[in-house]
């Protein structure tokens, strides 16, 4: 390569910077110019994750008031309630004589569960047969269900045990040759990855997700729509931008978008859940690596999509519409591997899906790049994906600015 030649590809990429610099600093402008793209962008990152986690800052229910029915009134029946009413996560709240008296509590909300003990609770376990303690449980929420369901039949089933050791005693058998025969496997349960069984450990990292893809995307699409109704000819890009090429819009754009979400990608996947105590046993080195390519996917889709904006307060009907839809295709509320087949592949779509598989791998979980490398390579070839698309919506929309200048300028000559 010739002086000369050198000399003219250094000055060739000293304009190709100077481009993208200014479409950057135009960007930036337009971005803190408009109170609607700062308040998605700048206040609702830094204020949706505090409002969600302090919603469910106590992760797990407590309290949770039953109605008791004891119509045995039995010393037995008693203890059994107390060890119910002792269980951190329910309290027995009330007692009645009748089972119609606690129905009544129920459906005027003052209890969310019933506990029955028959009559002859107390005979039948004194004579050897079998008797039954009927739990009624709220399910109109299931976190209602779980409790009562789990407190109630852990008591009962501890009391069984006891009383079939004491039987055991009856017969000769005593000391740990009863509690063999009593229970011959003994059940010992261990909660991985969430050890509180939280409800905020459990949902939260999915929404801290999509909320970073959301407000992205939100905040994009207002800007784009923006520019588009501000601009005469109605069109994306005008020509006051597109001087440097479709490539360079796009690169300053994107750099724009991807410089403010970085910094929000920080405060949002470390720092909030260290402050609520969230899962947080990921490197955060593997988090930011798996966040580079989601970023980049999340503003190249958001950039496509936005062409198709014909203006700011369509991409908020979006945005309202596929939160939740995108939530449940997460594989978070349900296995990915028990939806429909076409629905599994609508969600590969977003780059939501890959990003809330592997934050939960990495940082609940305790994964590494290696673990999550489908989700890792999905979200690089979400990028040159959507960045394809992205520039082939910014150059039709860069023709079409053009050609309406070049028609308007002819009608005037």
């Amino acid at each position: 390569m010739t002086a000369s030649h050198k000399k003219s590809f250094h000055k060739k990429i000293i304009s190709i910077l100077k481009d993208i610099l200014n479409v950057l600093k135009i960007e930036f402008q337009t971005m803190f110019k408009d109170r609607g793209v700062v308040i998605m962008l700048v206040l609702a990152p830094l204020a949706y994750p505090i409002l969600y986690c302090s919603l469910y800052k106590n992760e797990t229910l407590i309290d949770v008031p039953l109605a008791a029915v004891d119509c045995s009134q039995s010393p037995q029946s008693r203890e059994l309630l107390r060890h119910i009413d002792a269980n951190q996560n329910v309290a027995i709240v009330s007692k009645y004589s009748t089972l119609a008296e606690a129905k009544q509590a129920y459906n005027e909300k003052r209890v969310h569960g019933v506990v029955y003990i028959p009559a002859d609770f107390n005979k039948k376990l004194n004579t050897g047969d079998q008797t039954t303690v009927s739990i009624y449980c709220d399910i109109s929420s299931f976190m209602y269900y779980r409790i009562i369901n789990q407190a109630c039949s852990n008591c009962v089933l501890a009391m069984s045990n006891q009383i079939q050791i004491n039987r055991l005693n009856a017969t000769g058998i005593t000391g740990e040759s009863a509690k063999i025969v009593a229970n011959p496997i003994p059940y010992n349960g261990v909660v991985l990855y969430n050890e509180s069984a939280g409800f905020a450990s459990f949902l939260m990292p999915a929404i801290l997700i999509l909320i970073i893809q959301q407000t992205l995307f939100l905040g994009i699409g207002m800007i784009t729509g923006t520019s588009r109704e501000e601009n005469r000819f109605h069109v994306l890009v005008s020509s006051s931008v597109h001087r440097g090429g479709t490539v360079r819009v796009i690169i300053g754009k994107s750099i724009c978008y991807f410089i403010m979400f970085a910094a929000w990608s920080f405060y949002i996947l470390e720092l909030v859940p260290r402050i609520f105590n969230l899962p947080h046993i990921g490197i955060p080195f593997d988090v930011m690596m798996l966040m580079v390519p989601f970023l980049l996917a999340t503003v190249f889709f958001s950039m496509s999509v936005s062409v198709f904006l014909p203006n700011r307060e369509t991409g908020l009907v979006i945005f309202m519409f596929m939160s939740l839809i995108l939530l449940f295709l997460s594989g978070v509320s349900w296995p990915q591997s028990n939806i429909n087949g076409f629905w599994r592949a609508f969600a590969w779509m977003f780059p939501a899906t890959c990003g809330v598989q592997g934050y939960i791998k990495i940082n609940t979980l305790g994964a590494d790049l290696r673990h999550v490398s489908f989700e890792y390579v999905s979200l690089w070839l979400q990028s040159i994906v959507y960045f394809a698309t992205t520039c082939w919506a910014y150059y039709w929309q860069i023709k079409k600015s053009a050609n309406r200048v070049r028609s308007v300028k002819d009608k005037v000559i």
